[in-house]
């Protein structure tokens, strides 16, 4: 009998992302006014200190992905989710801005550390022909935790009359739970016999369709410009630091109800067709906050932009996993990984060396004219590949 694809596995590392989730955008919207506000450091150090962690994350997730292959997965998901705990408690009693910049870099070393290894588990712990559902469902999750982060944050500010310090330690306790929680994860990878059989399969390269498809991604990834910077754009239109908490807050539930059913859908169909309509997505919303400064409209956007996420981190990792076999899964998940995060912080650069205070913010409409490029690939590839298998 065929098992079902809602697995323990996946139940519970889906529980651990929400908690941490929750304590990562707990800490997110908070962390500029921690760090400009309380501790007094120039904005530009909000800057370094997130290009930084940034990088940190992709150069672990090169390391923890491959390494998963030969050393199993499990103690790269306990001890990212814990370091990452760490980072978070490092951040919150931190009195100077190189301790902030300590505690985001292991924050994310700790991202970085479980990402792939964790996605490697999931497929390994689910049918193949179910893995748009399984992404799709932890996503889900994940951005459950995304909406619970902030609305925390927003309870604590007026509880605690407005005490960013005080409430940012909140963040502890579902980052606690979180590690916790991975003690109860299921390793399902088989470690090889012979170490010399695996480091032959080490330096064989990956299948051309894996790196086809991952550099396709990257280069669309390219124009992905970091979502604090649209959250700046809606300060800079007039929005109330309360009213950019809560824009979030609505841009995580549109993510958190799309998710698993834009999963689903691309088992049924394709991750190709699903990943360009995120990208449609993206492109409408760019476009849209980088030419109004209606409030109404920028709403209608940001929500809108919620299905970008849905339709394609889930299912990005759905196709990558879909095409990788199991004694390269984790390697290809960290490559894959590792690119995109690389590629958000060009992103970002180009992006946050063009920004102004312009009606219209230029960054963002280049951006949403490189996403519809690259759906636009995404589409004539799809079609291109259905008409071979007709034929």
């Amino acid at each position: 009998m065929m098992k079902t694809w809602l697995t323990r596995n996946l139940i519970l590392l889906t529980l651990v992302s929400l908690a941490q989730d929750a304590a990562s955008e707990l800490l997110y919207p908070l962390l500029p006014i921690l760090l400009t506000g309380v501790i007094g450091a120039a904005p530009l150090a909000l800057g370094l200190i997130e290009g930084c962690a940034e990088a940190a994350a992709g150069f672990t997730k090169l390391i923890s992905g491959k390494s998963s292959d030969r050393l199993g997965r499990k103690p790269f998901v306990i001890s990212g989710y814990s370091l990452a705990g760490f980072g978070k408690a490092l951040v919150v009693v931190a009195t100077s801005w190189p301790l902030v910049f300590l505690g985001r870099v292991t924050d994310r070393i700790g991202k970085g550390m479980r990402g792939a290894p964790r996605d490697a588990l999931i497929s390994d712990s689910v049918d193949k022909v179910n893995l748009g559902k399984a992404f799709g469902f932890h996503r889900t999750g994940d951005n459950i935790g995304a909406v619970i982060g902030p609305g925390i944050a927003l309870i604590g500010l007026a509880m605690l009359n407005g005490d960013v310090r005080a409430v940012a330690k909140w963040a502890l306790i579902p980052a606690i739970i979180s590690g916790l929680l991975t003690l109860f994860v299921k390793e399902n990878f088989v470690k090889p016999i012979k170490p010399e059989v695996k480091v032959k399969k080490d330096k064989t390269p990956l299948p051309a369709p894996l790196k086809k498809a991952i550099t396709v991604l990257v280069l669309i990834q390219l124009t992905n410009i970091p979502d604090v910077l649209l959250l700046l754009r809606l300060h800079d239109i007039g929005f109330s630091t309360n009213g950019v908490v809560l824009s979030y807050m609505l841009f995580s539930a549109v993510t958190v109800l799309a998710a698993f059913p834009g999963g689903a859908i691309a088992d049924k169909f394709s991750p190709r067709i699903v990943y360009a309509a995120g990208l449609v997505a993206f492109a409408a919303t760019y476009a849209t906050l980088g030419s109004t400064q209606n409030h109404t409209v920028a709403l209608i956007a940001l929500a809108l932009y919620g299905l970008f996420p849905a339709l394609t981190d889930g299912v990005g990792k759905a196709w990558i996993a879909g095409i990788s076999e199991a004694d390269h899964r984790g390697r290809a998940q960290g490559v894959y990984q590792a690119s995109m995060n690389f590629a958000v912080l060009g992103a970002g650069i180009w992006g946050g060396a063009m920004w102004s205070k312009g009606a219209t913010q230029w960054p963002l409409i280049i951006a949403a004219g490189g996403a519809l490029i690259g759906a636009l690939v995404l589409f004539v590839s799809y079609a291109s590949v259905s008409s071979s298998k007709a034929s």
